[in-house]
Formats: structure tokens, C-alpha cells, sequence
């Protein structure tokens, strides 16, 4: 446990959380690439020219976010609708991250908030949380707005949702993220941010980016509050 860590925790009140990547891994039996290919087949069936490099595209937000770039707003309702379905299947099978769990428990047996802020849809988060027995220590849960990728993180507009519904105030929240769209969002949020490098590529970029600490396991934080 670093100094830096259990300082950061110290001075704050409400805990932020990504979903896929913190808490758990969305698409461990139902592979990212795969739903991004079944999207791209969406908007191939309503007609649409699909260029070489969206069809190759691996990320399911990566399709959404150049569907909603392309101005459509049919065509991005309906990849949407399909990728909001896809996220509900991917939940029932996804993998918790270790220690994932025990943050969510921890944070909220120690009295704060504890909310998950996420670009994946409302509607999957809920589903995992059920499933896991974790739906009474979160809220509120803020999904990714719908068929309007331009307000997904690294957006500050969900996490301040998120810090208004704890009741803030921003500098007294701070967000667990795995990506640069976390980090980002967060210091446009004004809140604290711990950078969860799952990968050790991730390490330098998370501090390079602003990040106010960064973990490589989430049972770094657990070890702090419980």
C-alpha cells in the first residue's frame, strides 16, 4: 500500500467506479470483438457502406462512437438498441475483477457513497450487480447516455452526474478508472483520480496523464479501507 493511496482515500468521501475494468471484466464470455463485429453487421442490414476500418474495428464503443460521428441519428439508435442487448448478455457472463467486490463492500461499510460511472449501458451494470449481490452498495449508477456517444468519459458530463447524485463536493469524490478516458473525464470533473493499471503498459501513461495515484490491483484500495 503506498502512502499516496491511503492519503488520497483519507481526504475523500464518495467513491467513484468505471465498470468494465474496476469492477469487472464485461466481456470476458462474450468477447468485445464479437459484439463489434454483430454491430458492424447492423449497419450493414440498414444499408450502410461499411469502410475497412470500422469493419475490422474491435471495440463495440469504438463502432457506436463513428456511427454517431456519421451525423444518423437512426442508425445510431439502432446500433444502440443492439449494443444496449448485447452488454445486458455480456453481464450475465462477465468476470469479476479480484478485489473488485471486496471496494464496493469496504467503501460502503466505512460510510461513503459508492456509485459506478460507466460507458457501458445503465441497464448491463444493473444486470452484474444483481447477479452479484452488489446492487444495495451502489448508487446511483450512470450509464452511457443514449445513442448519443459524444457524452460517453471522457466527458466529464456522466461523472459530474455521479458527484451531484453523492453529494459531492467534487474534491471530495474520486474515481476509479482503467483507461485515459477515465483520467481525462475526471480532471474535466474536478475530482480525484486513481488510475487502475491492469496492464503494466498502462502504468507511466496513467501518471503522465494526471492521474493522483495509480494502483495495479484494486486490492490496493481494499487494503486501505478495510
Amino acid at each position: 500500500m503506498s502512502a499516496d493511496l491511503g492519503r488520497l482515500l483519507g481526504e475523500v468521501g464518495a467513491v467513484l467506479l468505471d465498470f468494465d475494468g474496476p469492477v469487472c471484466s464485461i466481456f470476458a464470455g462474450y468477447p468485445a470483438p464479437q459484439v463489434a463485429a454483430e454491430l458492424v453487421d447492423v449497419l450493414r442490414r440498414h444499408g450502410v457502406e461499411v469502410p475497412p476500418d470500422l469493419a475490422s474495428e474491435p471495440d463495440p464503443l469504438g463502432v457506436l462512437r463513428r456511427t454517431g460521428a456519421a451525423g444518423d441519428q437512426g442508425m445510431t439508435r439502432a446500433v444502440e438498441d443492439a449494443l444496449c442487448a448485447a452488454e445486458r448478455r455480456a453481464a450475465e457472463t462477465a468476470e469479476p475483477t479480484p478485489y473488485g467486490r471486496e471496494v464496493i463492500v469496504a467503501a460502503k461499510q466505512a460510510g461513503m457513497p459508492v456509485a459506478v460511472v460507466s460507458n457501458n449501458s445503465a441497464g448491463a451494470v444493473n444486470v452484474y450487480l444483481a447477479a452479484h449481490r452488489l446492487a444495495a452498495y451502489v448508487s446511483p449508477v450512470v450509464g452511457r447516455a443514449y445513442a448519443d456517444p459524444t457524452r460517453m468519459k471522457p466527458s466529464p458530463e456522466p461523472i459530474r452526474q455521479a458527484v451531484h447524485a453523492v453529494g459531492g463536493p467534487p474534491s471530495r469524490c474520486v474515481l476509479v478508472g482503467d483507461s485515459l478516458s477515465d483520467i481525462d473525464g475526471a480532471r474535466a470533473a474536478g475530482v480525484r483520480v486513481i488510475g487502475y493499471a491492469n496492464r503494466p503498459d498502462k502504468i507511466e501513461t496513467f501518471r503522465a496523464a494526471g492521474a493522483d495515484v495509480v494502483i495495479t490491483s484494486m486490492g490496493e484500495i481494499a487494503g486501505v479501507l478495510i
